[in-house]
């Protein structure tokens, strides 16, 4: 089957979550909104949300023959056992579900360090209130997240490293992204915290250099980090 892949161009965003397990499955697959011509891609991605009668509430979204399926975990959690990145049993499917739902929850506050009034205001706008959430952020939210997804690694007895299992899964590409993305974030916390994520570092460092995920990362089908997307490097936030 070939997978078309509706999410804005130009940003990596909630997304970039979906492309990973894409592009780590060798799948063969569309990125629609990123088709040539100006703004035909944008076009045909709100059109199709404007006529399905099961209406995506916003991108990505994944169109898989007659099915249009939306939210980044649920498009996940379909695509996970189709492409051999979820666990065979339900148990661990539905575990592999669960993370990847905390991952959103975790995406979703990283998202208002910079934006924690409203996302139709420029971060200019609320850069007040953004150094309070951030500071709040740093200090006990994101220990909180990766101090959880740590353990879970810890826990995967006999996982050889990974969340789930003993081979790559969608929550492992999920966790390079967090990582990749906290880096280029908050580059000064994230180094002074290095040592008590020993596992997530290790995982990260293992899936860059899977060779589909490694040849995907050196292409121009990677977008790179912006201040447009979810992971945004504002020094002042950091101070």
């Amino acid at each position: 089957m070939r997978y078309e892949l509706f999410y804005w161009p130009g940003i990596q965003g909630r997304g970039e979550f979906v492309r990973l397990a894409l592009e780590a499955a060798g799948a063969d697959y569309l990125d629609v909104a990123r088709l040539p011509g100006r703004g035909k891609g944008v076009d045909a991605m709100l059109r199709l949300m404007d006529e399905s009668d099961r209406e995506p509430f916003a991108p990505p979204f994944l169109r898989a023959g007659k099915l249009v399926i939306a939210q980044t975990a649920n498009i996940l959690h379909y695509l996970g056992p189709r492409l051999g990145l979820a666990p065979k049993s339900e148990a661990g499917r539905l575990w592999a579900h669960q993370l990847q739902l905390t991952v959103t929850d975790f995406v979703s506050e990283i998202h208002d360090t910079h934006h924690p009034i409203a996302s139709s205001l420029y971060y200019d706008q609320q850069l007040p209130e953004a150094r309070d959430r951030t500071r709040y952020f740093l200090a006990e939210r994101l220990p909180k997240y990766l101090g959880y997804f740590e353990r879970a690694i810890e826990k995967n007895a006999g996982g050889r490293g990974h969340v789930i299992g003993r081979k790559l899964s969608y929550v492992d590409l999920s966790m390079f992204q967090l990582m990749a993305g906290l880096r280029y974030a908050f580059p000064k916390s994230m180094s002074r915290r290095k040592r008590y994520y020993g596992r997530l570092t290790a995982l990260h460092d293992r899936v860059m250099a899977d060779a589909n995920v490694a040849s995907y990362l050196a292409s121009q089908r990677r977008i790179g980090f912006n201040e447009d997307g979810v992971f945004r490097h504002y020094p002042e936030l950091e101070q």
